[in-house]
């Protein structure tokens, strides 16, 4: 299956080879052929499938075959949940309509709305918005929607989780009742299904399961830990390993300070983005991460929404998350493309439901590392798939194929000859 056979138009084409895509991704080869025909569409996918494009190319197939004329009005709106998603997107739409005479914008708050009202006097087509800023334009007589004629609500459930129903369902209330409406979560919770009922006609169904979404060059790897001992295992690795960029995650705003500040303290170079941070200050550091000015990134999972940083090689589960599909979504963020890369996730004695929920989730046991510098000496956790008469004999016997030992014991065909020498993470399939 190529992009050609699916019937998309040459420039976008032209603008999808400019970008290295040949072959849609399943998502993508499901999702096009539907919003082509004019369906609504209920799509259930992880961040990493593909399905910005899945929506973008029909979105602006459509308004190309229109053959508008007259000024710009809006005729697609996107809402996303975060400042950071917003504008990934819209970098999106610009890639694949480059060649094509459409204009896009992307609004959002936490910075002054000036640059983007002049914008939007100027007129676009298409317009990518966070629902809080979306509303405070409108509400100024800045934005219109009577003219929309394509619709997606992207993230819902995360939507959900910030608190963005009602703002959802005032955007909604001013949108033509003839349109085109795509909506997009990663789970489907009761409330989201009633949300998407609200929004949606008879829509057609894509789902794409969490386990199709984790990259398989993701290498993942457990350390037990005590929970006041995770930043200096953080530490440790980092410096033994010498990991020159990482992705560290952590549960709350708060935790992610500490550690920018813990490592920054040790001479490691890491900011942190949430959402208490500026916009500016959170593109700042996103920027200087992607140039490599800065070794590590700190990140909660709402902020890191939209985060794209090709060649990834590490992401750090500093803290579990307590959604399992979360997990997918994060580990997703190595591993792109043709690279490699390692996800660790670090345990506590508070998180071994939480590892259970994650293991039960993409069906199989993460590979533990006994062997490191912070040990938990607390009983483990009996895993979906191993009994606990088997796990004590892996204790006793100093591993079997779910164990692996830390840096300098390794066995392994990955480890060097020497015993002061470091072991190399291997990918774990």
């Amino acid at each position: 299956m190529t992009f050609n056979s699916l019937g998309i138009i040459d420039p976008i084409l032209r603008a999808l080879e400019v970008k290295g895509y040949t072959k849609p991704t399943p998502i993508q080869e499901q999702s096009i052929p539907i919003l082509l025909k004019g369906k609504d569409l209920l799509g259930c996918a992880q961040t990493g499938t593909g399905k910005t494009a899945a929506f973008a190319i029909p979105i602006i197939q459509q308004l190309c075959e229109a053959n508008l004329d007259g000024p710009y009005v809006i005729k697609a709106l996107v809402v996303a949940p975060t400042r950071e998603l917003a504008i990934q997107i819209n970098d999106s739409f610009q890639d694949y309509a480059k060649f094509t005479d459409l204009r896009s914008t992307v609004i959002f708050g936490g910075v002054k709305q000036g640059k983007q009202v002049d914008i939007l006097k100027k007129g676009v087509d298409i317009l990518v918005a966070t629902p809080g800023r979306l509303l405070d334009l409108m509400n100024q007589g800045f934005i219109s929607l009577r003219d929309v004629e394509y619709v997606v609500l992207d993230e819902a459930d995360h939507m959900l989780d910030m608190g963005f129903i009602h703002d959802i369902k005032k955007i909604v209330a001013k949108l033509p009742e003839k349109r085109q409406s795509l909506f997009f979560s990663a789970t489907m919770p009761p409330a989201i299904m009633e949300l998407s009922s609200k929004i949606l006609g008879n829509p057609e169904k894509v789902t794409i399961k969490p386990q199709q979404a984790t990259a398989e060059k993701v290498g993942q790897a457990l350390y037990y830990v005590d929970k006041k001992q995770k930043r200096k295992l953080l530490h440790h690795l980092i410096v033994e390993e010498k990991m020159e960029s990482v992705l560290v995650f952590s549960r709350t705003k708060h935790g992610a300070n500490r550690i920018v500040k813990d490592l920054n303290s040790d001479g490691i170079g890491a900011a942190a983005i949430h959402g208490n941070k500026s916009q500016t200050a959170r593109q700042k550091a996103l920027q200087e991460f992607r140039d490599g000015d800065l070794q590590v990134l700190v990140a909660t999972d709402i902020a890191a929404r939209g985060i794209d940083v090709d060649e990834l090689a590490f992401v750090i589960n500093f803290d579990l998350p307590n959604v399992p599909e979360t997990y997918v979504h994060r580990i997703g963020r190595t591993g792109r493309a043709q690279a490699s890369g390692i996800a660790i996730s670090f345990c506590d004695q508070e998180e071994r439901a939480y590892l259970r929920d994650i293991q039960r989730l993409i069906k199989q046991d993460v590979p533990v590392v006994e062997d490191h510098p912070y040990p938990d000496d607390g009983t483990r956790v009996v895993t979906e798939n191993s009994s606990s008469s088997q796990q004590q004999r892996s204790r006793s016997n100093g591993g079997n194929n779910n164990r692996r030992r830390g840096p300098g014991n390794s066995s392994s065909s990955g480890s060097r000859s020497g015993g002061g020498n470091r072991r190399r993470f291997s990918s774990s399939r």
